[in-house]
């Protein structure tokens, strides 16, 4: 299993709030993701893990607290800045060009790395045909890495899903990111492709920093060396995913109490199938 947790965070949250208006969506969350770690977050339909993902891209500025990327305090930054800084995130919603090909739409992802300006690139300066076929190179590489090299001219909107997911993956892991945020990615996947993700996700980590926010427990349960869990906006444990699995505060989080073992035919952490809070469906 890939990860260390004993240098520098790449990540740290410390007492992170975040109020709209009178709803308090993250209360007081402290957490870190080290170098090559997989940090796995968990929780029930509304415990804040959106929330939690849209501040560490930058998409919500915290009411109180402080986020610090390599030891930096990034409190308030721009989504923009944070990708300049190395920072990347898969969308649940994908977010593709469909009617562009596989490898433009990953093109897209490879433009910090830019080195030739708008005018340059404009008037086909000979710098901007160089910095052009860098770039191409590197994104051919990523896709190879993912194994769908083979669709660089496909469009994008004729691929099935499954090869589409890859895609928005690649997009932004040609930013050589430092921290890649992944947005339930095993999302609409069958066992087999889960499976082929997950196996992904273990290779990122050789050089990669991940946090992974995922209903699938057998994957989180794989990939992840350590489980943040939250509830109602703050975290009720944080640990190796055995011994998240057996926490009382998280049982009782996902159960809605102390439950008989034939009380209940949801799955509970650890256990095959999706998390859900007892008497909710996901949104």
């Amino acid at each position: 299993m890939p990860g260390s947790t004993t240098s520098q965070p790449v990540l740290a949250m410390n007492e992170v709030v975040v109020r709209f208006g009178g709803v308090v969506a993250l209360d007081g969350v402290s957490l870190q993701v080290h170098p090559r770690e997989v940090l796995g977050v968990i929780g029930p339909n509304g415990a804040g893990k959106t929330t939690l993902f849209n501040v560490a891209c930058g998409f919500v500025r915290p009411t109180e607290g402080r986020l610090l990327f390599d030891g930096e305090d990034v409190t308030g930054w721009q989504p923009h800045h944070l990708v300049d800084h190395g920072v990347a995130r898969s969308l649940q919603g994908l977010g593709l060009f469909g009617r562009l090909s596989v490898l433009d739409n990953v093109l897209v992802g490879a433009d910090r790395h830019a080195r030739t300006s708008f005018l340059g690139s404009l008037f086909a300066a000979p710098t901007a045909t160089k910095d052009e076929r860098a770039l191409r190179d590197r994104a051919m590489a990523v896709l190879q890495r993912l194994g769908i090299e083979d669709h660089a001219g496909d469009i994008v909107g004729s691929l099935p899903y499954p090869l589409r997911k890859r895609v928005s993956l690649a997009r932004a892991l040609v930013a050589e990111p430092r921290l890649m945020l992944l947005d339930e990615p095993a999302s609409g996947l069958s066992e087999s492709e889960m499976s082929e993700l997950g196996d992904i996700i273990v290779d990122l980590a050789q050089d990669v920093s991940v946090m992974l926010v995922e209903h699938h427990m057998d994957l989180v349960m794989r990939v992840c060396q350590r489980l943040t869990v939250l509830d109602f906006g703050r975290v009720i444990a944080t640990g190796s995913p055995d011994d998240v699995r057996d926490d009382p505060a998280v049982l009782e989080a996902y159960l809605g109490g102390v439950v008989e073992d034939d009380a209940s035919d949801e799955p509970t952490p650890g256990t095959t199938g999706e998390t859900t809070r007892k008497g909710s469906s996901r949104a």
